[in-house]
């Protein structure tokens, strides 16, 4: 046998292996390490706001560390505040305006009743009647069967979600210990980040460090890239449906326009599942003008999207759009909705792999050739 053959043959094991027990080491050390590695991401994130202030203060960066935290935690509460007052606000509305809507789709219910299932229920009845008896008994047991059927399916169903109150219930202090231990975390990662970036540097080889560093920069670039794809696509659709709803002249314009903009996050579902509904309820309740003006800016919205997202995503990623396409439907195949988010990013990480040449070191590595060969 070619021992050239061989010891690429042993080679490519040997990184197979390598490769394979870093997945599945990852994937069991994430589980019991998760609040680590959420305020790792956390401290990536805000380590260039670290950094100006440590630089610019002139302060310790423990304290710099520690401004930035509250920075974005007063960020984010005041969102969450603004989000629950203009909730609230429109609850106020809703409790006022709902209870005219449901009389009205009521009387709606009762006039199809009595104008078609009422008939239709006495057409049917003559003609159960004109039937042989096996024929009615045959009837009334599938009949019987199936009310059966969706009886139990009911009664499994609030059997199911009562069970699953107090798991709702027990998760709330899981998650603030987990929110707590991220933020412990996030503090002392961004504190030491250069001395623990020194500290991983000593047990790397110089060219897994350069090729790391490479991928590093490259993957920061596309995920920082990622995340402004998707704040550009929310904040012009939420632009476009606040325009269409102030000449709708429809109330708490914005309130619907920021929650439907944040609703188009949601993969597969995105803004339909605020306006389908919508339309559906003003068309049941005579508001055809608003119906059909919903239904225009619903289509204006969907055409937008479609027309702009590959090019929003090309630009600031850098992936090709039938690659996108791919990486969401294989990451849902494999673990559902959170694949929808999980595949474009480890599309992105291949791609930042591929382009720092990760692929063709390894491959090199496989066939045998060293630095030299290459050079030559």
């Amino acid at each position: 046998m070619n021992p050239i053959y061989v010891n690429r043959t042993l080679r490519f094991v040997f990184v197979a292996l390598i490769i394979i027990v870093s997945l599945v080491s990852f994937y069991y050390l994430s589980k019991i390490t998760y609040p680590f590695l959420i305020g790792l991401v956390i401290a990536f994130f805000i380590n260039p706001l670290v950094n100006f202030l440590e630089k610019k203060t002139k302060i310790p960066r423990g304290i710099a560390v520690l401004i930035s935290l509250l920075l974005l935690f007063s960020l984010f509460a005041g969102l969450i505040t603004l989000l629950v007052v203009e909730i609230v606000a429109g609850a106020e509305y809703l409790s006022e305006v709902v209870p005219g809507h449901i009389e009205t789709l009521i009387s709606y219910i009762e006039l199809v009743f009595a104008a078609q299932v009422i008939p239709l229920y006495n057409q049917l009845s003559g003609l159960f009647m004109n039937l042989e008896t096996g024929q009615q008994d045959t009837i009334l047991e599938n009949i019987q069967s199936v009310g059966t059927q969706v009886g139990t399916t009911i009664g499994n169903f609030i059997q199911a979600f009562f069970e699953k109150i107090p798991n709702i219930l027990a998760w709330f202090p899981s998650a603030a210990t987990v929110v707590i231990f991220s933020l412990l975390g996030t503090f002392f990662i961004s504190k030491d980040w250069y001395r623990l970036s020194a500290l991983g540097g000593r047990f790397l080889p110089g060219k897994a460090m350069s090729s790391g560093r490479t991928v590093f920069a490259d993957l920061k670039k596309a995920l920082l890239g990622f995340i402004t794809a998707q704040a550009t696509l929310v904040s012009i659709t939420t632009i476009t449906i606040l325009i269409g709803l102030l000449i709708l002249k429809v109330d708490y314009a914005i309130t619907i326009a920021l929650v439907t903009g944040l609703v188009d996050i949601i993969p597969y579902l995105g803004t339909g599942a605020v306006f389908v509904p919508w339309i559906i309820f003003e068309a049941i309740a005579g508001e055809m003008h608003i119906a059909i003006g919903l239904g225009v800016l619903y289509i204006i919205v969907l055409v937008q999207r479609q027309l702009i997202e590959p090019k929003i995503l090309s630009s600031n990623i850098g992936l090709d759009p039938l690659a996108t396409i791919v990486s969401l439907f294989i990451g849902y195949k494999l673990i559902g909705f959170l694949g929808l988010i999980v595949g474009p990013v480890v599309l992105v990480i291949i791609n930042t792999l591929h382009r720092a040449n990760v692929f063709r070191d390894l491959w090199d590595f496989i066939k045998g050739k060293d630095s030299t060969d290459i050079k030559s």
